[in-house]
C-alpha cells in the first residue's frame, strides 16, 4: 500500500514541475511577445515624430524665408523713397544754389550802381560846398554893409527883432487864453448847471431820512422790572444774545439800547418790542425770539439790498454785495439813510452819464456801490473807500467802478469821467436841503471855523459865512489887496479850507473889494 501513494506523490509532483514550466515558458513567450509590439509602436511613434518634426522645420524655414524676403522688400522700397527724398533735395539745393548766385549777381550789379552813385554825390556835395563857400562870402559881404547903414551889429537887430515878436506873441496868446478861458467857463458853469438841475429834477428826491431808533416804549414803568428780571438775569441773558447794552433809567415807559453795530441794535429793538408785546420774559424765550429776529432781519437786508439793485435796473450782482447793500439800510451819515443816499447817488449818475453820452448802467453800478466800504468798516482798518475797493476787487469788478470808489472822495485821481459824475453826484445828494442833520454845535462850530480861517489872512477885513455855510464872503480892505490880489486871495481861502476842514458838498469863496468916495452936502 505503501507503493502506490508514493507513486501518487512522484507523479503529482512531476505533474506540479511541468504545469510550472509550461507556466513560465508560456508567460515568457506572452511578455515577449508584448515587448516586440510596444518596440514596434515605439519606433512607429518615433518615425512620426521625426516626420512631423522635419515637416515644422520645413515650415518655420518658409516662414523665415518669407519674413526674410518681406524684409527685403521693405527694406528696398524705404531705401528707393530714402533715394528719391535725396534726389528731391538735391535738387532744390541745386535750384537754391542758381538762385543764390542770381542774387550776387544782382547784388553785385547794384553795389556797382550804388558806387557810381556815391562818387556822383561826393561830387554834387564838393560842388554844393563850394557853392555854400561863395554864398556865405557874399551874406559876409552883405551883412557888413547893412552893419554900415543900419549902425548896429546883427547880432542886437536879431536881439530887438526876438523881443519884439516875442512880447507881441505873448499879448496875442494872452489875449487869446482869456477869451478861451472866460468862454469855456462860462460855458461849463452853464452846462454843468442845467445838466445837474435837470438830473435833481428827474430823480425827484422825495426819500424821508431815516435813522436807527435805539429807544423802545413799554406800557407801563412795571416792564421795566420784568426786563430786568429776579437778580438782573433777564437783562443779562438779553445784552449777551444781542450784543447791545439795555439802559434802564428814570425815561418814563422806555427803555434805551446802546450799540455800536446797527444792525445788532436793530435786532435786539425788534426783539425787544416782541417780548414786551408777548408778555413772556425769560431767559429761554429771549434767545428764542433774537434767534427768530435774526432770521428775519437777514431777510429784511437781502430784500433791500435786491430791491435796490432792481429800482436802479442793475443785475448780475453777487450776493455778497448785495447783502452788504442791504446792511446799508441799517447805517446812517448825518442822519441820512446809506443805502438811500447810494440809490440817489446812483440815479444821479446814471442820468448825468446818459445825458454826457457815456454808460448809464456802469455810473449806477459806481454811484451804488461807492461807499459799500461803510457796511464794513467797523471791522476792518482803514477808509472805507480803501476797504470798498478791497472787497469789490475780491468779486472782479470792472476798473471803472473801482477807480470811481476809491476816488470820490479825491484819494486817488479818477482815470475815467465815472469818479467825477460819482463825486458831483454825491456832494448834490448829501448838499440837497433836508438830506442831512447835523448836531447843533458842530454846525456852529463849522461856521465860526470857517470865519476863522478867511480872517487868518492879511488884508481880510471881515468875513461872513452864509447859506448855512456853503458860501464864505470875504470883504478885503482897497489899500492892501487889488484886484489882481483878490483872485489870488480867493484861490489861497479855498485851499485853506480844502486842507483844514470837512464839510459836505462844496464851499463858495466870494471876495468883494470896493471903493467908496463920500461927501456931505451943506
Amino acid at each position: 500500500m505503501s507503493n502506490p501513494l508514493w507513486v501518487t506523490l512522484v507523479v503529482g509532483m512531476v505533474a506540479a514541475a511541468i504545469f510550472y514550466f509550461l507556466g513560465w515558458f508560456l508567460t515568457r513567450k506572452v511578455g515577449l511577445s508584448k515587448i516586440a509590439r510596444a518596440d514596434e509602436v515605439a519606433a512607429t511613434v518615433i518615425r512620426e515624430a521625426e516626420k512631423e518634426a522635419e515637416i515644422k522645420k520645413k515650415e518655420a524655414l518658409l516662414e523665415a524665408k518669407d519674413e526674410w524676403y518681406k524684409a527685403k522688400v521693405n527694406f528696398e522700397r524705404e531705401l528707393q523713397v530714402k533715394r528719391s527724398e535725396c534726389q528731391q533735395t538735391e535738387k532744390q539745393l541745386a535750384e537754391r544754389e542758381s538762385a543764390l548766385d542770381r542774387k550776387v549777381d544782382v547784388l553785385s550789379k547794384k553795389e556797382k550802381d550804388y558806387q557810381n552813385k556815391e562818387r556822383a554825390l561826393l561830387a554834387k556835395e564838393k560842388a554844393v560846398g563850394l557853392r555854400e563857400t561863395e554864398l556865405e562870402q557874399l551874406i559876409s559881404v552883405q551883412n557888413e554893409q547893412l552893419e554900415r547903414v543900419a549902425g548896429m551889429t546883427s547880432d542886437e537887430a536879431k536881439k530887438i527883432l526876438m523881443e519884439n515878436l516875442e512880447q507881441a506873441a505873448r499879448l496875442e496868446a494872452a489875449a487869446t487864453v482869456k477869451e478861451i478861458l472866460e468862454e469855456a467857463a462860462h460855458n461849463a458853469e452853464k452846462e454843468a448847471r442845467e445838466l445837474i438841475i435837470s438830473a435833481i429834477y428827474r430823480v425827484a428826491a422825495d426819500h424821508t431820512v431815516e435813522s436807527t431808533v435805539s429807544v423802545v416804549n413799554l406800557p407801563s414803568d412795571e416792564m421795566k422790572g420784568r426786563i430786568i428780571g429776579r437778580e438782573g438775569r433777564n437783562i443779562r441773558s438779553f445784552e449777551t444774545a444781542t450784543g447791545v447794552d439795555v439802559i434802564v433809567d428814570d425815561t418814563p415807559e422806555a427803555v434805551i439800547l446802546s450799540g455800536y453795530d446797527p444792525v445788532r441794535r436793530e435786532i435786539a429793538r425788534l426783539a425787544l418790542e416782541k417780548l414786551v408785546a408777548d408778555g413772556r420774559i425769560h431767559p429761554a424765550r429771549i434767545e428764542e425770539v433774537v434767534e427768530k429776529t435774526e432770521k428775519e432781519i437777514e431777510v429784511k437786508i437781502r430784500e433791500a439790498g435786491e430791491q435796490a439793485c432792481f429800482d436802479l435796473g442793475i443785475h448780475s450782482m453777487h450776493r455778497d454785495i448785495i447783502w452788504l447793500l442791504g446792511k446799508l439800510h441799517y447805517r446812517t451819515s448825518y442822519g441820512q439813510n446809506v443805502l438811500r443816499h447810494s440809490v440817489e447817488v446812483a440815479m444821479l449818475c446814471g442820468i448825468m452819464a446818459a445825458e454826457l453820452g457815456l454808460d448809464p448802467i456802469i455810473a449806477k453800478r459806481a454811484g451804488l456801490l461807492h461807499d459799500i466800504g461803510k457796511a464794513i468798516d467797523r471791522d476792518t482798518e482803514g477808509t472805507h473807500t480803501q476797504i470798498g475797493v478791497a472787497f469789490l476787487k475780491k468779486y472782479n469788478e470792472i476798473s471803472e467802478v473801482l477807480n470811481a470808489v476809491e476816488a470820490h472822495h479825491g484819494d486817488v485821481p479818477a482815470e475815467s469821467p465815472y469818479p467825477i459824475l460819482v463825486q458831483a453826484a454825491d456832494a448834490t445828494s448829501g448838499a440837497r436841503p433836508g438830506a442831512r442833520r447835523e448836531p447843533l454845535e458842530g454846525y456852529i462850530k463849522r461856521l465860526e471855523k470857517l470865519e476863522e480861517l478867511a480872517d487868518s489872512f492879511h488884508g481880510v477885513a471881515k468875513a461872513f459865512a452864509i447859506q448855512a455855510g456853503r458860501e464864505i464872503r470875504v470883504i478885503v480892505e482897497n489899500d492892501q489887496v487889488d484886484d489882481v490880489g483878490a483872485t489870488l486871495l480867493s484861490s489861497d481861502i479855498a485851499k485853506k479850507i480844502q486842507g483844514e476842514m470837512e464839510y459836505p458838498g462844496q464851499i463858495k469863496v466870494t471876495v468883494i473889494r470896493e471903493t467908496r468916495a463920500i461927501d456931505y452936502a451943506k
